[in-house]
This record gives structure tokens, sequence and C-alpha cells, in this order.
């Protein structure tokens, strides 16, 4: 099992102005989104993150900045973390955009929806989905199953994860909400993924620190049959909200 924490970048001076970003070059943090990415530090302090990854855009380089620098730690950049293609709307205002019949298909049925010039937000879910599983996989095998790292990407694209992490159709996506600079959390076991958090933007990280393994527990979940299967179990009843 790894441990992911879903970042969103910080508040952009897209986010502000009302204008649909997209992959536009040069949109980075506005003053707030800057603030909101020098908070991480404090925010993730007690948290051990084995590794970053980020979305090649600006904005999300900018947001894991400070807290890179203060734990010495580079992000592998991920293409297939990217902002969703927007195409031909690409730097339209969401008020132009709320009059093209396209709109109401994003909203009602988002798996049918491919932006004109652009991709769908089916191909968006597909690349997103494989690209954080691939990591959790690779940072799983160099920092050991209860590794936490930290992705940086965007909010449609992180809706997106966390709908497959549900089990929910991409059709319901829209009911989740990612706020700049929140954090959302999923651990991924062998066989299916718990979702721990969604669009946190402040709360009380410690739960997520994980607890140490003793050599005997150690050896006793390498040594037994199924262990992986046991690993993925649900708690019956509900957790005690102790790792």
């Amino acid at each position: 099992m790894t441990t992911v924490i879903l970042l969103r970048h910080g508040r952009s001076t897209a986010n502000v102005s009302g204008v649909l970003a997209g992959r536009s070059p040069g949109v980075g943090l506005d003053d707030t989104g800057r603030g909101q990415a020098e908070k991480l530090v404090d925010r993730l302090a007690q948290l051990p993150i084995a590794a970053a990854v980020r979305s090649p855009l600006q904005r999300c380089e900018e947001t894991l900045a400070p807290l890179l620098e203060a734990r010495g730690l580079s992000a592998v950049v991920e293409d297939d973390l990217a902002e969703v293609d927007y195409g031909d709307w690409t730097g339209k205002t969401l008020g132009e955009l709320g009059k093209e019949d396209l709109w109401k298909v994003v909203q009602a049925h988002p798996s049918a929806a491919v932006f004109p010039g652009g991709e769908g937000l089916a191909t968006v879910q597909h690349r997103s989905v494989a690209a954080i599983r691939r990591h959790a996989a690779r940072i799983g095998e160099e920092h050991g199953p209860k590794a936490i790292w930290v992705a940086c990407s965007h909010g449609d694209v992180i809706k997106s994860v966390i709908a497959d992490a549900l089990g929910l159709h991409l059709d319901s996506f829209q009911r989740i909400t990612v706020d700049p600079c929140s954090i959302s959390v999923i651990s991924y076991t062998p066989t299916r993924p718990f979702v721990v958090r969604v669009n946190d933007t402040g709360g009380d990280l410690a739960a997520l620190v994980p607890k140490p393994e003793t050599e005997e527990e150690t050896a006793d979940r390498d040594a037994a049959e199924g262990a992986a299967e046991e690993r993925s179990d649900a708690v019956v009843g509900g957790s005690t909200g102790v790792n």
C-alpha cells in the first residue's frame, strides 16, 4: 500500500479572472496562491513524504516549490497529470462557455464530453489514473508499501482520479469538489484503493502518519498466504481511526 496526497495547485491568476486557462503558458499563482503554497510546508510537516510527482504546468511547479525546498526533494514531472487539453475552449471565459451546448454535456454526461480541438474527459481519466497507479507502484517498490507521496495536479484531473478510486462512473465526478491547494488522500492496496480524505483545506493530518511495523509483523505479513488480499480488506463495522 502506498498513500498519495493529491494536491491541487494553489489559486492561480486564471482562477480569479474567470478564464479557462487549460494548458496556456505563463499561468502562475496569485498572491493568495503563493501564500497557500508556503503554508503547505507546515501543514505537511508531520508527514514522512517519500516522493513528489507533478503536472508540467507552471502553477503546479510553483505550488510544490516551497515544500520541495524544505524537504530537499525534487519532483518527477508527469505529462499524464497535466491539465485537461480544452482545445478551442482554452482562454475563453466561463461566461462564454456556459452558453455552449457542450457545457451541458460536461455537467451532466462528462464521459461523453470531448472538447473541440482538445481531448475528452474519459481520456483524461484514463491517463491520469494510469499515471497515479504507475507511480504508486514505483514508489512502493522504492520506499516500501507504507510510503506517502504527493502528486500535484489540476481540479478536473484530481476529480477523475477520486471518482475512479470511489468506484464512481465518470458521469458522477462533477459531484466532487476540489478547491485550490486542497488535498485529497487515497491509499492504494493490491486489490482496491481507499479514499481517506477529499478536498481537505486545513484538517489535522496526524492520522496519516504510518504506524511503525515490528519485525515480527513484517515477517508474518510477508509469509502469510493471501497477505495482499488481507491488507486490502475493509474494516467490518468501521475503522477505529488508528493506523
